[in-house]
Formats: structure tokens, C-alpha cells, sequence
């Protein structure tokens, strides 16, 4: 089971809303709409999906890697180096 399941609905409906954000820059371009206030929504669209990921990711850790690690074991180092690898991926973005 994914460690977002008890946010499924939420978390599907933060993406709708960022889908809506897209669309919506799709529209502004265009319409031939100023440089400066398509950058403005670009900022705010990327900042929405920064968040949703730091949610995702924190569901994760809360879920997932700490279950991995009550087990113990190979399968906890390898939940740990998952979420790590997934921490600088979102760092270097």
C-alpha cells in the first residue's frame, strides 16, 4: 500500500489544481499575455509542486521508510537510501 493512500483524494486533488495552473499558462501564452506575468504564474505553478512533492516525500518518510525500518535489515537501509536518492533529486530540481 502507497504511504499516500490515506491522502489519495487530497493529494489527486492538489494535482488538478496544478493541472489548472498549467492550463492556465498554456491559455496565457496564447493570448500573446506580458513575459513577466506568465513568469509570475510559472513561479507559482513550481512552487505547488514543490510543496505537493514535500508532502509526497513526507508521507513517505512517515510511512514507508519508518515501517521498513521497524523490520530492520536490508529491506530498511534500502527504503533510507531510496528516500535519499529521492531528497537530492528534488534538491537539484
Amino acid at each position: 500500500m502507497a504511504g499516500y493512500s490515506g491522502s489519495k483524494h487530497d493529494q489527486a486533488m492538489r494535482l488538478r489544481r496544478i493541472e489548472g495552473q498549467i492550463r492556465g499558462l498554456q491559455r496565457m501564452v496564447e493570448d500573446d499575455k506580458y513575459c513577466i506575468d506568465i513568469l509570475t504564474q510559472v513561479s507559482a505553478a513550481t512552487s505547488a509542486l514543490k510543496s505537493f512533492s514535500l508532502s509526497l516525500l513526507e508521507e513517505h518518510l512517515a510511512h514507508c521508510v519508518a515501517e521498513a525500518t521497524l523490520k530492520g535489515g536490508p529491506e530498511a537501509e534500502a527504503k533510507v537510501k531510496e528516500a535519499s536518492d529521492a531528497i537530492a533529486r528534488l534538491v537539484r530540481s
